[in-house]
């Protein structure tokens, strides 16, 4: 099941003959082809809401916004905690430090 398969070679199946060569043609002007007849774009759907449609796409789109809003609020309060507690951490550090040189 883990041997590695290793394809074989399939044999050569005879000589191969080089392809054949392309000769250029010549281009000889001559009367243009009549242009085609401009084709009326076709016309894009209207797309229509219905006015459950477009309730629920409102608060669809309110639900969105308000749990992207939560989430990033949510980091930001986090940032907020940790940088808080690294100050209080720091503080405290200096304090131990300051006392310490005091003492001798």
């Amino acid at each position: 099941m883990f041997q590695p398969k290793i394809p074989t070679m399939p044999q050569p199946s005879g000589p191969v003959t080089p392809p054949a060569v392309v000769q250029p043609t010549a281009i000889t002007p001559g009367t243009p082809a009549p242009a085609p007849a401009a084709a009326s774009a076709p016309a894009r759907p209207v797309v229509q809401l219905a006015p459950g449609t477009a309730v629920a796409l409102v608060g669809a789109g309110t639900a969105v916004v308000l749990v992207v809003g939560t989430v990033l609020v949510s980091l930001l309060l986090a940032v907020a905690v940790t940088s808080a507690s690294v100050a209080v951490c720091a503080v405290v550090l200096r304090s131990l430090i300051a006392s310490d040189a005091k003492r001798r």
